[in-house]
């Protein structure tokens, strides 16, 4: 009920601010008015999106009340609405001062400015879009050493320590100014700046005037999906503003628009009503995905896996190491396939032979198998050497999907598993004498459960994407030996 109110609260607020779902926005006039239903209602939402909750996809997220066509304007945030350093500090003549004094990064000033405002609690004029705010967020900075090593992939605890160490620094430069600004030490904290960095990293959406982005009430509710195809080619190879059958083609859903002094976001594909309407943030592998928002997909078009390749290849090629790696479909991708063709070859045939590897042409039947076999080898070495198999993690995640209801339950259960399973009862204090019995499991606990399995959840994919890979190379040997 409190949560419905202050939902119904930041509702009517952002009406005020002209936030608006209203067809009319479109410039489209003629075509909307003759469709009746189309009336303007008091609320800020109702004419094209209503909030719903979806979940298995998402959580809270903007269901379509009618067809949307692709490409239609389905709301619009006024600039005056979006909340960013610029408009905090003209509000807050002591934060605009203090922030003057010291040598912050955008980001860092943003998050020193969402704190202070958040300090204000009910005074803050912001009040009614902050309570609309998670109170945790599931960041790569936010992992624990239990939770960051549970990821067992080398390159993705690497992530984990950086974006961990990285988030520290920023925190540590700060406390300059959060002391200038009498922060009360809960604002202070550490804890405190992982959930502003949070907030920043996975909520804020692009402007031209701030590198750490905006604040925009309403359209964070959208929740995320990957590009689509040729989406991802675009951002590739194509500049902003391309026009497709003379209308112009956007890289993203969403983008604030000078003429219109908005925010304004766009039906990425044909929705039906019912449908839940989805915003692309941009191309993410589940790694990356989960270091900036806190989630992963289980089916991610744009997802990789990267594995250890021959030391000596890189000198070969002029690829960039990051283009070398395995699909999220289990092949090897363009580059990585030319650079092992190149690599299996004899160096005294490079030369004649380096065409046909950029143009991405198989060499011969023998050199087409070597580079199989070796990759089909290491991906089952990688796999070996990880500490859990895919069928154990899988039994895992189906045995912490379990809603607990006790500290009792969890050790029960959890103590005749891995010993990556005790190891949690142990970093979470379950183990200690006097914890059990029927005491439910605390906040802290069920967070830190949640961040653990999106780390299972993780490796998984990145698994069975060797996995993938192995059966792909397998499929190729055999199809050349017959």
């Amino acid at each position: 009920m409190e949560e419905a109110a202050k939902l119904e609260s930041f509702m009517k607020w952002a009406t005020t601010l002209g936030v608006s779902d209203s067809p009319f926005i479109s410039g489209d006039d003629d075509e909307q008015l003759q469709n009746p239903d189309h009336r303007q209602t008091p609320s800020c939402l109702g004419q094209s999106l209503t909030i719903s909750y979806f979940p298995n996809a998402g959580g809270r997220g903007l269901c379509a009340v009618r067809d949307l066509p692709k490409g239609q304007l389905i709301l619009k945030v006024p600039k005056s609405a979006l909340m960013t350093s610029q408009n905090l500090m003209s509000n807050d003549l002591n934060l605009s001062i203090s922030v003057s004094k010291f040598s912050l990064s955008s980001t860092q000033i943003l998050t020193v400015a969402l704190l202070n405002e958040v300090g204000k609690g009910k005074l803050s004029w912001w009040y009614p879009y902050l309570t609309q705010f998670p109170s945790n967020y599931d960041i790569l900075a936010s992992f624990d050493q239990f939770q960051i090593q549970a990821l067992q992939v080398d390159d993705a605890i690497w992530a984990a320590e950086k974006a961990l160490e990285k988030t520290k620094m920023e925190w540590k430069s700060a406390t300059g100014i959060m002391e200038e600004l009498v922060f009360k030490p809960h604002y202070k904290s550490f804890k405190a700046w992982i959930w502003a960095s949070g907030s920043i990293s996975s909520r804020t959406m692009h402007v031209p005037w701030d590198g750490a982005g905006c604040f925009c009430p309403v359209g964070d509710f959208f929740n995320y999906a990957a590009p689509e195809e040729e989406q991802v080619v675009s951002e590739d190879f194509m500049a902003d503003g391309m026009c497709v059958n003379g209308r112009s083609t956007r890289l993203t859903d969403g983008v604030f628009e000078d003429e219109s002094d908005a925010y304004c976001f766009y039906a990425r594909t044909n929705y039906r009503k019912g449908d839940q309407v989805l915003l692309s943030y941009g191309t993410y592998t589940n790694l990356e995905l989960l270091e900036h928002y806190g989630f992963i997909l289980n089916s991610n078009p744009n997802d990789k896996a990267y594995i250890p390749l021959p030391c000596d290849l890189h000198s070969l090629h002029s690829w960039p190491k990051d283009s070398l790696y395995i699909n999220h479909s289990g092949t090897p991708s363009f580059a990585m396939l030319a650079a092992m063709r190149l690599w299996a070859t004899p160096t005294r045939l490079h030369k004649s032979i380096r065409h046909l590897c950029y143009s991405g042409l198989p060499i011969s039947t023998e050199n087409e198998i070597i580079v199989m076999e070796w990759l089909q080898k290491k991906c089952l070495q990688v796999l070996k050497n990880l500490s859990t198999s895919i069928e154990e993690d899988e039994l895992l995640l189906t045995v912490l999907e379990k809603e607990f209801e006790s500290v009792m339950e969890v050790k029960n259960v959890l103590l005749g598993l891995t010993g990556e399973s005790s190891m949690f009862l142990k970093v979470n204090g379950l183990l200690e004498d006097g914890i059990g019995g029927e005491m439910g499991l605390s906040k802290k606990t069920k967070r830190s459960l949640e961040k653990w399995k999106l780390a299972i959840w993780w490796r998984v994919r990145y698994k069975k994407m060797l996995h993938d890979c192995i059966l792909y190379c397998i499929r190729v040997i055999n199809d050349l030996s017959e």
